[in-house]
């Protein structure tokens, strides 16, 4: 459920649509590979990615649905000199990256002891999940991802909900809320429930977030900057990528504190 993109075959950079703006300095098709793809399929800018433009890029992350395309699915065959190879690679790439993310939400709720009465519903889920990730590209083409995501949710719902009634007191409800540009520094979300929100260019600096479940938050720009999301529910890598931080900012430790934060 991590991505290793020395065992991709850039698809990322080739399937997906680019649309110029803040997070990309110019348009790109899907379908089209990108200017600075690289023939061994690395990235030319892979370093500058920001100051290049291109900020968008540092906040993808396919969960591993890249990899499993390309050595799993396609058995190692690369999309280049047969179009209809290519095709089925990039429209199975969105379906696999939903895919892995289940996986890495299952894999984390299985992981909290507070939910251990929905454990057996969540292996189960993971046996499912798994298994689709196995099948042809045709099977992945044809999956009802809503009806997977809906069913996986309601195990993962209830872990959430499980590992935040640890939390002392009466814990805030913020699921699917707009809270794009809220004043929230140092607002006491402790163990909140922050599902879905719209947190874009919210100010959360010095917010606690210990233990709030973050399962889809957007949190493009938001300010995290002194926040505490220790132990926070559902965080992923391109949310903490999405956001600004600096050296104060406390993360879970099976993340990695962005390169571009302040420092």
């Amino acid at each position: 459920m991590h991505a290793e993109c020395g065992d991709c075959f850039g698809l990322c950079c080739v399937a997906l649509t680019f649309v110029k703006s803040a997070d990309f300095a110019r348009d790109k098709a899907a379908g089209t590979p990108c200017g600075n793809l690289r023939q061994d399929f690395g990235c030319g800018i892979h370093a500058r990615l920001r100051d290049k433009g291109y900020a968008g890029c540092t906040v993808y992350d396919c969960f591993g649905a890249g990899q499993q395309v390309s050595q799993v699915t396609f058995a190692g065959r690369d999309w280049r000199g047969d179009k209809d190879t290519a095709r089925r690679m990039f429209a199975v790439l969105p379906v696999m990256r939903h895919l892995h993310e289940l996986l890495r939400y299952v894999s984390e709720a299985l992981a909290l002891t507070a939910a251990a009465e929905v454990h057996g519903e969540l292996r189960a889920a993971l046996v499912e999940v798994e298994e689709l990730t196995r099948s042809d590209a045709d099977a992945l083409l044809n999956v009802d991802m809503d009806a997977v995501r809906q069913k996986t949710n309601v195990a993962l719902s209830r872990a959430g909900e499980l590992a935040r009634s640890r939390v002392p007191g009466r814990k805030k409800n913020h699921r699917g809320a707009d809270l794009m540009g809220a004043g929230l520094a140092g607002a006491a979300l402790r163990g909140a429930n922050l599902r879905g929100a719209y947190l874009i260019a919210a100010d959360l600096s010095g917010a606690d977030l210990r233990d709030a479940d973050l399962i889809g938050a957007d949190l493009r720009d938001t300010d995290l900057r002194g926040a505490d999301l220790t132990g926070a529910l559902f965080l992923t890598q391109p949310q903490l990528n999405a956001a600004k931080g600096d050296a104060s900012t406390r993360i879970p430790a099976t993340l990695t504190r962005p390169g571009h934060w302040d420092h």
